[in-house]
């Protein structure tokens, strides 16, 4: 059994959770982080009541990585999140989640170290996502989405993809090319979205959480894009999915390796925004104002749905949290920590 791991971005969302749940299965996680992101150091502190080390480290700094011991894993947790990339963050989004991947590769393939990496279904075209269905009719109803919908590892992922996408597209290439040349053994697998406790909820990916935290304050939020009706559609996927199924890879790396997999809610747990707001009333027993922006911004997608068949296929997984588990799981920890998240979510 492989026991010592490192988790990059390991005081953020999946990060943490992820850290927190490998060391109660018994193995030897640390964390690297630079705690740059907000929230950062209230995850740290749950780490370090685990007694899981934090490596305080530029993930950009390959000097202080190849000065790390050496660790039979290493999972890529660290990017920074952003789908829409302001022009002057262009170069630090492709330095921190290009130029990142690179250097912990640089260490893997020095140390024989086995790579898991979490990348995003952002890596798909956003033109043949596009013309799967008639935008046009997502501005005025609710699409009914199904099986044929779903996307998966096989779709295209020709450009654009969004600054984003696109960095982590590079990674993937990166990954295969260092397998080829320097028989990097690694797993690349392809999230949606992911929700659940200890998101601090965000416009760019945390979109349950920041709705349900909106709606806990009684804070007005806005429809953005595709007319501003709130029909656009994702399928979300709960925090310990994500750590079952990565424990599951570990487990079965000598068996299962030098793949790549769509991981996310599926059919199943799709919802639009629309619905997303229904459910915080719901919860919340509140109701907001609900603003619109009817212009989509280029970067932005109708809908996405993850293709489970493959990961299924492979490691017989399948979600077991629904839409509503995620929610109110999300909820209940919100309102747990009500008085630390004040100064976070807002």
């Amino acid at each position: 059994m492989y026991k010592k791991i490192l988790i990059t971005g390991g005081c953020g969302f999946i990060g943490s959770n992820l850290a927190i749940f490998l060391k109660e299965k018994k193995f030897n996680v640390y964390s690297l982080d630079n705690l740059s992101r907000e929230g950062s150091k209230l995850n740290l502190e749950r780490l370090k009541k685990k007694k899981i080390t934090n490596f305080k480290i530029d993930i950009k700094n390959y000097k202080d990585i190849s000065k790390l011991p050496k660790f039979d894993f290493i999972i890529d947790c660290s990017a920074l999140v952003e789908a829409k990339v302001k022009k002057e963050n262009i170069t630090n989004v492709l330095k921190t989640n290009f130029l990142g991947t690179n250097n912990l590769l640089l260490k893997c393939t020095n140390d024989k170290t086995r790579f898991i990496f979490l990348s995003t279904s952002r890596v798909y075209s956003i033109k043949k996502i596009n013309q799967i269905i008639n935008n046009k009719k997502i501005i005025k109803k609710k699409i009914f989405l199904n099986k044929n919908h779903s996307i998966n590892e096989n779709f295209s992922t020709a450009p654009p993809l969004s600054f984003y996408g696109l960095s982590k597209k590079f990674s993937e290439d990166l990954i295969l090319e260092y397998s080829y040349s320097y028989n990097l053994k690694f797993l690349i697998n392809r999230f949606g979205v992911v929700s659940g406790p200890w998101q601090f909820g965000k416009v760019e990916q945390g979109f349950l959480s920041l709705w349900l935290w909106k709606h806990l304050i009684k804070s007005n939020i806005k429809y953005i894009g595709f007319g501003g009706y709130g029909n656009q559609c994702r399928d979300i996927l709960h925090v310990y999915d994500v750590c079952e199924i990565i424990h599951k890879q570990i487990k079965k790396f000598n068996k299962i390796q030098n793949n790549t997999f769509n991981i996310g809610g599926g059919l199943k747990n799709v919802l639009s925004l629309k619905d997303v707001t229904l459910l915080s009333e719901k919860l919340t027993k509140n109701k907001i104002k609900i603003g619109k922006i009817a212009k989509s911004d280029k970067s932005d997608i109708p809908f996405y749905i993850s293709n489970n068949n493959k990961i299924f296929k492979f490691y017989n997984w399948k979600p077991k949290r629904s839409i509503l588990e995620i929610a109110s799981d999300t909820y209940n920890w919100q309102i747990e920590n009500f008085k630390k998240l004040k100064n976070f979510m807002n």
